[in-house]
């Protein structure tokens, strides 16, 4: 994976992997494979399997899904979606509008935001102004990117994916003519480091995965 998607993170309950949804019917069977039939259950509106050996996954995809049974799991996060990416921190952003694992509109730019000072009194009060005002402007480019690239097909959008810097993304989002993706559905925040293009087409990708928390003691983050 890119320095944007993590190789797998450690829950107190187990591990945390990403699954590309055509990967995702692979993944199982060698669940199966590996741990035996599994029983299928609901439980706080996740979906959960747990085989002989006392082996667990629990699947969390970007989008609801009300269903009980794996395959219903696997045909829903199969079914392409037409979704917009609003992925902002202060050194730039990254706009676009994905259908499935394409991109088919975009727009990136990037800013100057002054760093923090470590400089006392007047001085650091002007700088931390100065840098306000930076960011500012650099969030109200990317709001102008925003409408322009996104607003033209929002009646085709199934979902909302949002990326980088939660306050940032939250400010330019705030702006009232983006106020019609605030009724989207909207997947998991994602975690990116400073918007390019790479980073837009791997957040396309990272929005579709399906995370599943898996444990097994004797599990090293493969299925």
């Amino acid at each position: 994976m890119s320095s944007c998607a993590p190789s797998g993170s450690t829950s107190e309950r187990g591990r945390l992997v990403e699954v590309a949804p055509r990967r995702l019917a692979g993944w199982l069977d060698r669940f199966r494979e590996r741990h035996g039939d599994v029983a299928t259950r609901r439980s706080g509106g996740v979906l959960r399997v747990t085989a002989p050996d006392g082996a667990t996954a629990a699947f969390l995809p970007p989008w609801p899904f009300e269903g009980g049974d794996l395959a219903g799991l696997v045909e829903h996060v199969l079914r392409p979606r037409t979704v917009v990416l609003v992925l902002v921190r202060r050194g730039g952003f990254a706009m676009g509008v994905a259908h499935g694992d394409t991109l088919v509109a975009s727009k990136v730019g990037t800013r100057h935001v002054q760093g923090r000072t470590k400089a006392g009194g007047w001085s650091q009060q002007r700088y931390a102004r100065r840098r306000a005002a930076q960011a500012d402007t650099a969030f109200a480019a990317a709001a102008d990117a925003a409408v322009g690239v996104l607003l033209p097909r929002v009646s085709d959008l199934d979902g909302l994916v949002t990326g980088g810097d939660r306050a940032a993304a939250s400010s330019v989002l705030s702006d009232p003519r983006l106020r019609a993706l605030a009724n989207l559905p909207q997947a998991p925040f994602l975690a990116v480091p400073d918007p390019r293009r790479r980073v837009l087409e791997e957040a396309v990708r990272r929005s579709r995965a399906v995370r599943i928390e898996v444990f097994d003691p004797d599990l090293d983050g493969r299925p």
